[in-house]
């Protein structure tokens, strides 16, 4: 196989539709858009959302709720998580659960829940721990540090 000889494969390339070049084309005239009225004029229509001046959708709902700017996001590890990507006497802190992948960013804090089981000596060192992820990693021989 030659470069010059590669096509695409049947039916993966559509010929664009030239619209409004003559009534030959079979889109000439009014090229698709049917005759007069708002929706045949260049620019097209209102925005999207415009009922025709009735009162829009998105003000007759009332608003609910509001953007706390005070909450902390705090990102979530499973104990089961930490089983399966860290090695026994491993320090399990923000930076090493970013570079193995687990998380993202830290946020405002790094919180361990007890989801799954862990056999693993590990120190970890988090913001947060649930009873029982603290339980759990302290029963494997490990310590629960809070930062």
């Amino acid at each position: 196989m030659k470069l010059h000889e590669l096509s695409p494969v049947a039916g993966s390339k559509k010929d664009v539709k030239r619209v409004g070049r003559g009534a030959g084309s079979g889109q000439g005239k009014t090229a698709g858009k049917g005759h007069k009225g708002q929706k045949a004029r260049a620019g097209r229509g209102p925005r999207p959302g415009f009922e025709g001046g009735q009162m829009p959708l998105q003000r007759r709902v009332p608003k609910r709720g509001f953007n706390n700017i005070f909450a902390k996001e705090i990102v979530s590890v499973n104990v089961s998580t930490l089983e399966q990507i860290f090695n026994d006497g491993d320090i399990v802190d923000a930076a090493a659960l970013i570079n193995a992948g687990v998380i993202k960013k830290e946020l405002d804090g790094v919180k361990i829940l007890g989801n799954g089981e862990i056999n693993k000596k590990l120190t970890v060192k988090a913001h947060a721990y649930s009873e029982s992820a603290k339980q759990k990693i302290e029963a494997a021989g490990g310590k629960a540090e809070v930062i």
